[in-house]
């Protein structure tokens, strides 16, 4: 992984093999980001995980093992040290470009993954919320 900040936009590029859950991480690590939006992410996952929201403490997860494109990444990461939280949406596409999308668990890097992160002062927590079993975004 190779990443860069500047005026709180950081850029990353995430190289074949990589995973790109723990490498999010390490980027928050290395820049010190409390709060992250994902402005941009593109490039080739060779497999991942995607997960749909059925109700509370039921997700439905499918596995995709062949490469596929990384055509959107979207989401908001929040936390410190080694506890980060993150809620990104992936828009995949197959090979006879047909596209999937759903709730990124996560992903191996394939090819290349180019990813522009903005930072936030804004402090959020995300909390256990016990209606949809779901971790709720909170401002403070």
């Amino acid at each position: 992984m190779q990443s860069k900040e500047k005026n709180d936009l950081i850029l990353a590029r995430f190289f074949p093999g990589e995973n790109v859950i723990e490498e999010l991480k390490n980027v928050c690590f290395k820049h010190h980001i409390k709060t992250g939006v994902v402005l941009s992410a593109l490039g080739q996952l060779a497999q991942c995980e995607l997960g749909f929201f059925k109700e509370k403490g039921n997700y439905l997860n499918q596995k995709f093992e062949s490469p596929y494109e990384l055509l959107s990444l979207t989401g908001i990461m929040s936390g410190a040290g080694d506890n980060y939280d993150f809620h990104l949406h992936a828009t995949l596409a197959g090979p006879d470009k047909s596209v999937r999308g759903g709730h990124l668990i996560n992903g191996v890097v394939s090819v290349t993954l180019e990813i522009a992160i903005m930072k936030s002062a804004i402090q959020i927590k995300r909390i256990l919320e016990e209606d949809t079993g779901l971790k709720g975004l909170f401002l403070h």
